[in-house]
């Protein structure tokens, strides 16, 4: 099969609908001389004129009226199909989220919103716990703290607000943990640093002694699974634990608290997709939850 090449045509289609190689080239987006070149180029392919010059612009040959018609109705139905490809395309969101939201929230939850989203394709990374949006290439950011870069959006989603806690099975082989000083004599377990639970004691007014030492986990969910698994004490987001709590699985100790006014976010550009918004409002609905 021979044809000219795409763009003579397309050049030639928009000419004789509209009768006029400027406004061809307005509609195409290139200059009347381009639009003029490409059909001298279709003309010398065919080895005849496909246009009447005259003194106030052009007129389809009558050979060429075809021609004309059938690269008119080709060209939509070519558009037509090219926008039903790509409405029906499955849309992506990228999300980059902290390892303690992603294995308690996330995760457990994305099937849910895949059920109710089949257009929606769903892409999960880990993200560092100080990065911000544009740093992780992802359509959405969920961490510790707002992103106050512009042109982006911070929701929040849980306080940060830390209690000590631990599993009922710890707390029936060691006895009441209801004081500080009780506390202070358990089996500490910290979470990248003895900084947290020395910054608790201090707000308690106990000194903590001997008390800080205790295994230091790197990875906040290997710290999740000793606590739940009865392993001692940790200080540890009690909104993010809020299920383990309610279940009975983790009970909290006192009512001291450290970081009160610290906070997880779902962060986003401003100018947000259908897909991006949808996803946004489903996971802050599962935070509610």
């Amino acid at each position: 099969m021979t044809l000219p090449p795409l763009g003579m045509l397309r050049a030639f289609e928009a000419a004789a609908r509209l009768a006029s190689f400027s406004r061809a080239g307005d509609e195409l987006h290139v200059t009347h001389a381009a639009v003029s070149h490409q059909i001298r180029l279709l003309e010398e392919w065919f080895g005849r004129p496909l246009f009447v010059r005259e003194k106030r612009g052009v007129r389809l040959a009558a050979e060429a009226e075809s021609l004309a018609a059938t690269l008119t109705s080709a060209f939509e139905r070519i558009a037509a199909e090219t926008e039903l490809l790509r409405l029906n395309a499955k849309a992506q969101v990228s999300v980059a989220c902290i390892p303690s939201i992603a294995t308690r929230w996330l995760i457990p939850a994305l099937g849910e919103f895949l059920r109710d989203h089949p257009d929606v394709d769903v892409r999960v990374v880990y993200a560092m716990a100080e990065q911000q949006l544009r740093e992780t290439g992802c359509d959405i950011l969920i961490t510790l703290g707002a992103d106050t870069s512009e042109g982006t959006r911070s929701d929040r989603l849980f306080s940060r607000i830390n209690r000590p806690v631990a599993s009922p099975r710890y707390i029936e082989r060691k006895g009441d943990l209801r004081t500080a000083q009780a506390i202070a004599s358990a089996d500490l377990l910290h979470d990248e640093t003895t900084s947290r639970w020395r910054d608790w004691f201090a707000k308690a007014g106990v000194a903590a002694g001997q008390a800080l030492r205790g295994p230091i986990f790197q990875d906040f969910n290997l710290l999740a699974t000793a606590v739940i698994a009865g392993h001692g004490v940790a200080l540890c987001p009690v909104e993010v634990f809020r299920r383990e709590i309610g279940s009975g699985d983790l009970v909290i100790l006192s009512d001291i608290a450290t970081l009160e006014n610290e906070s997880y976010f779902l962060i986003t550009k401003t100018a947000r997709s259908k897909a991006v918004s949808a996803f946004s409002d489903w996971f802050a609905m599962v935070a509610r939850s």
